[in-house]
């Protein structure tokens, strides 16, 4: 893996709790410290189901891109906001069916980076990964970064799994979105999931987030989440919880919400 800026990272701050971390603990990983647990717990003794969204959310991204690969050869992906390495990620489900697939990972958080050199090589000789360290309100130097792996005249799968919440205005999310897709080729897909306001614990759980010292996150309703899919073709079964995405086991209720969009 490569990236352009060699960034390094901020000293680490075990006492003060890192939404990266916390996503990693209640999805069953080890790179987290105490902080990180106990304000994880905080939210999960609110919202129980938290655990299980983290863990479906990435069920949720394993059957979308092995769909983008497999179904629609899609052979390029733009994952941003990607998060802490944890297992099957992006890059290693689309080249198990792929091995010529070609997949950028974005994100702003240095943790993240230091993390993405070691572990997020590519899983194949035939394919290309590549990290660009950019916060997703600069969708200008993302397009322009990821062009230098991608061809962005053939189709890309454009990815943002559960972090959009991080800014609160829906029209500038819009506006992200939008500038992203726009500088795709037709027939590229976007993939979006987040946390929604479907249930009134899932509220309590964001506003213990908050108390325990996390950044806040807005939750949204699955109709707002919609809008960022105008001028797009539904992928079928369209707005769904994230679990009753082409499921391959009996899926449980939970306050996510996720689509696909292919790009006319």
């Amino acid at each position: 893996m490569a990236d352009r800026d060699a960034v390094e990272p901020a000293a680490v701050n075990a006492e003060v709790p890192h939404a990266a971390r916390i996503w990693n603990y209640w999805m069953g990983g080890k790179d987290n410290y105490e902080s990180d647990r106990a304000a994880g717990d905080a939210v999960a003794e609110a919202y129980p189901q938290i655990v299980t969204m983290a863990r479906q959310s990435r069920q949720f991204l394993i059957r979308v891109v092995r769909y983008l690969a497999a179904e629609c050869g899609i052979r390029q992906f733009v994952d941003i906001g990607t998060g802490l390495p944890t297992m099957q990620n992006t890059h290693e489900v689309a080249q198990a069916v792929a091995p010529e697939a070609r997949i950028v990972y974005v994100d702003n958080d240095p943790l993240v980076l230091a993390h993405a050199r070691a572990l997020l090589a590519s899983a194949t000789e035939e394919g290309a990964t590549t990290y660009v360290h950019a916060d997703y309100h600069d969708p200008g130097r993302i397009i322009e970064e990821a062009g230098e792996l991608l061809d962005l005249r053939e189709p890309v799968a454009v990815m943002f799994m559960g972090v959009l919440g991080y800014e609160p205005d829906l029209a500038v999310v819009r506006a992200i979105v939008g500038r992203v897709m726009d500088a795709t080729a037709p027939g590229s897909h976007l993939v979006l999931w987040d946390g929604t306001d479907t249930g009134a614990e899932v509220a309590e759980g964001a506003e213990k987030l908050v108390e325990s010292g996390g950044v806040p996150y807005i939750l949204r309703s699955p109709e707002q989440l919609g809008r960022c899919f105008e001028g797009l073709e539904p992928v079928d079964p369209g707005m769904v919880p994230i679990t009753e995405w082409r499921p391959d086991r009996t899926p449980v209720r939970i306050d996510a919400y996720g689509a696909v969009g292919r790009k006319p």
